[in-house]
């Protein structure tokens, strides 16, 4: 087993994503595949993996913490067990739960009609609420995930068959979810009604696939078929696919921060190209925000493609002003208070070469506690830089993720604390700023946000949650604005 690794301690200032799916039917190669598939899906979660198979006549789990390529060696004894032509896989961090092995996924369950076994990608708002019912009522969990929650709930339904069983738990639950199941004959996906959590449907030598981005497709020679629709329920057996609507239908409301940060560049999510997105949304940002500078530099790597897109729009050169170092990882264990303090420059070095003497842009994608923009902004001026400028390919994040992004509490988010100006001090740049947010909806295809019906979710930026806060709120459903109320 591997051991859980120490985060570095720059790392708790970004935003992480919660999970990754990868789900296939009917190839003989599907565990080799599933591990293939994971390893694209990486960056949604480095915490643990969990690959299980069917082999004609059992399930087969390989779970465990630490990343793919730990634990899932070529010809390593946990790859070597993945037998069968079925596989569901899963990559994991957590948003719920601790980092423990009990709440490594795909979670597996014995039921009255078989075993069945489900991975989530995304957080139930009503989860605390829901376990509690059950406990109740005479569940006993195995862990802390929201995932078994749903287990229970489609273990205790009185529907004989399990699509109807799983239709019935999802029912039940309130938040965001891209979900895959595998029992011994079918292969599940399903997105929540408002597809705020990504699921791609693809196809290799005729064995359907299920993931959360199209790049884990890439990755095996696999063909995108198409995006699993919002509220969308895929049923895949041995006589076909067959596509279900079991739930109400609601405004689609796909996470927005996908584009800025989450998925890969080479993804394509909801049609559209994620590196494109985010070289248009670097654009849009050099038209609201132009700064007379000698340099454009991207904070690396997720402020690449925005910064190629400010430098494009502005005209200013694109240089790699900051270079990253990629073999850090995540294993810097215990270091001294010294050591700490230096913590960043583990991870990005000055390149004083082109810096020194230079009126510099950064460019990255976002601001959580502000931290590490201000060791960047002070490791540039150490570097010779004349002038520094921030800009940031997001609006300010002035609010907490419920639906399966791991954001800090809202009093650590440094845009909730502060203005702007109060920002730009705290970090210590000449100037800051941020994208509008008509002007990021913009950047990825639309005329503007529609405040009365906004197109993507958008809540850590706008407080605007699409979805009940019923844990948040005290177990009590109730009108958004008391929701907001509670999370203020």
């Amino acid at each position: 087993m591997t051991e859980p690794q120490a985060q570095l301690p720059f790392e708790d200032d970004v935003l992480h994503e919660e999970c990754g799916v990868f789900g296939i039917f009917g190839h003989q190669d599907a565990g080799a595949l599933a591990v293939l598939g994971l390893h694209a899906l990486q960056h949604r979660g480095q915490e643990s993996v969990g690959i299980v198979t069917y082999d004609g006549t059992q399930f087969i789990a390989e779970r465990h913490l630490g990343l793919v390529g730990d634990n899932f060696q070529k010809n390593s004894v946990h790859a070597q067990k993945l037998k069968g032509m079925n596989a569901l896989g899963h990559v994991r961090y957590s948003t719920t739960g601790g980092t423990t092995v009990r709440n490594v996924q795909p979670m597996f369950a014995d039921l009255a009609g078989g075993g069945i076994t489900l991975a989530h990608n995304g957080n139930l708002t009503n989860a605390s609420l829901l376990r509690a019912e059950l406990v109740r009522e005479g569940a006993i969990f195995q862990s802390t995930s929201d995932t078994e929650t749903i287990i229970h709930l489609v273990a205790r339904s009185r529907y004989t068959h399990v699509v109807d069983k799983l239709i019935d738990a999802l029912k039940q639950v309130e938040g965001a979810y891209s979900l895959v199941g595998l029992t011994s004959k079918k292969l599940i996906g399903v997105r929540d009604p408002y597809g705020v959590r990504p699921l791609v449907l693809g196809e290799l030598d005729g064995a359907p696939i299920f993931v959360s981005e199209s790049c884990a497709l890439d990755i095996i020679g696999a063909t995108f078929v198409r995006d699993v629709e919002p509220g969308e329920m895929v049923v895949v057996t041995k006589d076909g696919i067959e596509s279900f609507h079991p739930f109400t239908p609601q405004p689609e409301r796909f996470c927005i921060f996908e584009y800025i940060y989450f998925a890969r560049p080479d993804s394509v999510v909801e049609g559209r190209n994620v590196y494109e997105a985010r070289k248009e949304i670097g654009a849009q940002l050099a038209r609201e925000a132009p700064v007379k500078a000698d340099m454009v530099i991207p904070v690396p790597d997720s402020g690449v493609p925005a910064a190629l897109g400010f430098a494009n729009a502005s005209g200013i050169p694109f240089e790699l002003g900051i270079i990253r170092n990629h073999y850090v990882g995540r294993t810097f264990i215990e270091p001294s208070d010294r050591i700490r303090h230096l913590g960043v420059r583990l991870k990005h070095n000055p390149n004083r070469a082109q810096v020194a003497g230079k009126r510099v842009v950064l460019v990255d994608d976002s601001i959580v506690r502000g931290t590490t923009s201000k060791k960047i902004v002070q490791m540039m001026r150490d570097a010779g830089a004349t002038e520094v400028h921030f800009r940031i390919a997001s609006p300010p994040t002035t609010h907490s993720c419920f639906y399966g992004v791991d954001t800090p509490n809202r009093e650590d988010l440094l845009a909730h604390r502060m203005s702007v100006e109060e920002m730009r001090t705290f970090i210590g740049a000449d100037s800051l700023h941020f994208i509008s947010i008509d002007g990021l909806y913009r950047a990825v295809g639309e005329p503007g946000r529609n405040a009365r019906s906004p197109q993507f979710c958008d809540a850590c930026f706008s407080g605007d949650y699409p979805i009940e806060l019923t844990d948040v709120n005290g177990g009590r459903r109730g009108s958004q604005l008391s929701l907001l109320a509670e999370v203020a």
